[in-house]
């Protein structure tokens, strides 16, 4: 690079820092009573709301939330998902990896750089704290003189999620008996903490008995109706914090183009409906251009589970017509329940937009992992490759910043496995072990994992999972039935154009391929983000470089053999 060329970088990154601000916020965590869908509930609320407060910012800013827990008998963490959290990879929020769960009474301090601009939001990750309503949004908007590449008169943000009568702490008594017991399917579905369980905004246009609503307004399980002007162009961010259900959204009437994903600016397309899965986020455009004398419905229906969950609505509201108007048309309708074909076609319109950065072409290693469906000791539990992950006590990033011995097996899980494998039929040994091992990854290493899906315990049963990696996006390089052979890489990766997410699918009896670089010295998380098949063990960790982190607060790392040292060092 010239030196006219570095002066000019230097003097673009000064002016980015100069611009950027430290956004604080003091936040306690308590449970309260609630009414997320008309049925009196507990939710877990963060200073009184139900869902937490949006956090918004600008890329390059600073986020700093003061934590305190005040739910008296339990632990807190909270995760910041889709944040790399390069150089703070203690604030990722993932107990027992990254940080000790925050005791009841104590204050932790998250500090992260928001680096990127997208879709966010953050949630609980400790035991079932998400689907007992731990999470709220996290809008990272462009700096000040930069620019989207897409145009829009407005925005509304859309957070999904499902809802139980029965508390998490239920949920977590129940995956945990033996004999196994489900949670069964959510009682609502909830469009920014609000839906309707004994009641439809759309019953005039059902068969079924369930009344329709009668609603002021002012209540916590009445829609936030999203009011728009005819003729304009708006921007909807639309994230899943679903402990379980996989959704399908759609806006009455109106195509939708989308143009993020997981927040990353992707190749627009349209759509009259979009899929998405747990932890995923995507920015999608409508243009206003219906009849402006009607409302219409907004929706999201379960997919890839059989229906036994009422579709979530609300309206968006053509101003001046009242808010309350009933639209003339019933909901949309979604597509079958398991159609994944459906899916897959809505998946492979996904390409990283035109300047986006390309894999490399070739990997260092690369990991096949095997989901399954097992039993250990009577026990019900998901499997990665057999071994169905446990975490420690001691969190691994201290342990293994800190050269810990005995805090976590030092046996690496393996890599693969049997190539003779059925992923057809149930396991014919469905016996698995529990596990705590690492893989050491490389620094700036080329990292490939495909994702191999298979049949459950039952037979011709198939789960969709969507996983989450913890501290980077990766490229998604292929989708594929059946079995993953050397020659689908060869022959469908696309290394052209793949988009880049943290958060993908695998489809069931079906493989995804997924790319990502080392570089970004912690102890990751990659896990099903459906919170009950994570609690009974679908997930593996990934270390890259613990050496590198700097700067660590002791506080994060208070409970197991970290603890003991810092005690036993503070009374040398």
């Amino acid at each position: 690079m010239s030196l006219l060329g570095i002066l000019l970088l230097l003097l673009e990154l000064s002016t980015i820092s100069a611009m950027a601000k430290t956004r604080q916020f003091k936040w306690r965590v308590e449970y309260m009573h609630w009414s997320p869908d008309g049925v009196e509930g507990v939710v877990m609320a963060i200073n009184g709301k139900f869902p937490g407060p949006t956090i918004r910012a600008r890329t390059g800013d600073t986020i700093s939330v003061e934590l305190t827990n005040k739910l008296l008998t339990e632990g807190v963490v909270i995760h910041w998902h889709g944040i790399p959290q390069r150089g703070t990879p203690w604030a990722d929020g993932t107990a027992s990896i990254s940080q000790c769960p925050i005791n009841p009474g104590e204050t932790f301090v998250y500090t992260f750089i928001v680096d990127k601009a997208g879709t966010y939001f953050y949630h609980g990750h400790y035991g079932m704290q998400r689907s007992a309503g731990l999470y709220g949004s996290l809008i990272v908007e462009v700096a000040k003189d930069e620019k989207e590449p897409f145009h829009y008169d407005g925005e509304f943000n859309l957070l999904l999620s499902d809802w139980w009568h029965k508390s998490s702490q239920d949920q977590q008594i129940d995956l945990s008996s033996k004999p196994f017991r489900w949670i069964g399917e959510p009682q609502s579905l909830l469009m920014n903490g609000r839906g309707q369980f004994n009641c439809s905004l759309a019953a005039q246009f059902s068969k079924s008995s369930v009344p329709q609503c009668k609603l002021r307004g002012d209540e916590q399980y009445a829609p936030q109706i999203i009011h728009v002007h005819p003729n304009k162009t708006y921007r909807l961010r639309v994230a899943s914090s679903t402990a379980l259900s996989s959704l399908n959204l759609a806006i009455g009437g109106h195509k939708m183009v989308v143009v993020e994903a997981d927040g990353n600016y992707i190749q627009p397309f349209s759509v009259e409906n979009m899929d998405i899965y747990s932890g995923e986020s995507y920015s999608i455009l409508f243009t206003t251009d219906q009849n402006p004398s009607n409302n219409y419905w907004i929706s999201v229906n379960v997919r890839a589970r059989e229906p036994k969950t009422s579709q979530g609505l609300t309206i968006l509201n053509y101003i001046p017509n009242f808010g309350s108007k009933i639209p003339i048309s019933p909901p949309p309708l979604p597509p079958l329940w398991n159609d994944y074909n459906y899916s897959k076609v809505f998946y492979k319109k996904i390409f990283g937009l035109i300047g986006s950065p390309k894999p490399p072409t070739q990997y260092n290693r690369r990991f096949l992992l095997l989901n399954t469906q097992n039993r250990i000791e009577g026990y019900t539990r998901w499997a990665i490759n057999n071994i169905s992950l446990v975490f420690p006590t001691t969190p691994y990033l201290g342990s293994i910043k800190y050269g810990i011995n005995n805090a976590f097996d030092t046996k690496s899980p393996p890599d693969t496995f049997s190539k003779d494998y059925d992923i057809m039929k149930p396991p014919p040994n469905p016996n698995s072990t529990y596990g705590n091992g690492v893989y050491m990854l490389k620094f700036n290493t080329t990292i490939d994992i495909i994702l191999q899906n298979a049949n459950a315990l039952a037979e011709n049963v198939s789960e969709i999972h969507p996983w989450h990696l913890h501290g980077h996006n990766f490229w998604v390089l292929g989708y594929g039935d059946g079995d993953f052979t050397t020659e689908d890489a060869e022959t469908t990766f696309n290394l052209n154009n793949p988009p880049l997410k943290n958060t993908i699918v695998v489809f069931p009896y079906g493989w995804t391929a997924l790319r990502f670089v080392a570089n970004n010295p912690g102890v990751w998380a990659f896990h099903c983000h459906i919170e009950p098949h994570l609690h009974i063990g679908m997930g593996v960790v990934f270390a890259e470089d613990v050496h590198l982190v700097k700067n660590i607060p002791n506080e994060a790392l208070t409970c197991g053999l970290t603890g003991k040292m810092f005690a036993k060092d503070k009374h040398k």
